[in-house]
């Protein structure tokens, strides 16, 4: 790689890392958001709602083809999300 081309590779990852930073602070809110969610559930059934990321789903497929982002990287992303959620739920889910 030449000198000029690691200097840009070099500013593009600090890019990403300053992202990365502000994307961390998301996930923190919505962690918060849903350990409140969680609160609310009376039964571990309760977690996983199927029809709810159905359009959960579809309304990022919108998004992705309006913003001209690629839909199965989207798609992906939201799928690994939910599903790492509903692991955090059942994990902290408390019998009531």
């Amino acid at each position: 790689m030449s000198p000029k081309n690691r200097k840009k590779l070099y500013l593009l990852r600090n890019k990403l890392d300053k992202l990365d930073n502000v994307l961390i602070k998301i996930i923190k809110k919505r962690t918060n958001i849903i350990k409140n969610v969680l609160k609310l559930k009376t039964s571990k059934k309760d977690i996983v709602d199927k029809k709810r990321i159905s359009i959960i789903l579809k309304s990022i497929k919108k998004k992705s083809i309006k913003n001209k982002i690629d839909i199965k990287l989207t798609r992906e992303i939201w799928k690994r999300m939910i599903f790492a959620y509903i692991d955090f739920e059942k994990r902290n889910f408390k019998k009531k």
